[in-house]
């Protein structure tokens, strides 16, 4: 519980909900993704002669499910880089959703802890922009500019060393 106490957002009891329902083995899971299958926090992927169907995640453990989706809202008030993917995915999909990746993410990151017994290192804040590249990062801000009405030319600028 000690090791589960060092993700951001699982507290004490969190720690505790957890470890009742998945136990100490993670032996009996062949990876974090059947573990996430198992609890209902894996994402659905219902695809049919090239349509998307509905993606609702499946049934699972109800009472793993609500824990670690109240420890991803917990998450909310951290500064740390489950709460930059939370942010990130909710601009994009809306915060219910958001917090149920979020909460994936956090039953993944239990299962690696507990089957390496080794603590949390958190990735930060800024993990998600040292991964978007220069060009890429250029046109989407290029974009938000746009957007908030302005005219953008731009030109590089050599900086010296």
């Amino acid at each position: 519980m000690e090791l589960l106490d060092t993700i951001p957002g699982v507290a004490l009891k969190a720690a505790q909900a957890i470890v009742s329902e998945i136990g100490t083995d993670m032996s009996r899971f062949k990876s974090a993704a059947h573990l996430a299958a198992w609890a209902g926090l894996a994402p659905g992927n219902c695809e049919s002669a090239g349509k998307r169907l509905s993606s609702f995640s499946r049934k699972g453990n109800r009472t793993l499910k609500t824990i670690l989706v109240q420890a991803a809202w917990a998450t909310s008030r951290t500064n740390t880089y489950l709460v930059a993917q939370l942010r990130r995915i909710s601009a994009r999909r809306g915060a219910k959703r958001a917090a149920v990746a979020v909460a994936h993410s956090i039953l993944v990151i239990a299962y690696h802890l507990i089957s390496r017994s080794e603590p949390y290192s958190d990735l930060g804040v800024s993990h998600f922009e040292r991964q978007e590249k220069p060009e890429v990062k250029n046109k989407r801000l290029i974009r938000q500019l746009e957007q908030l009405g302005f005219q953008v030319h731009v030109t590089e600028i050599t900086v010296a060393s």
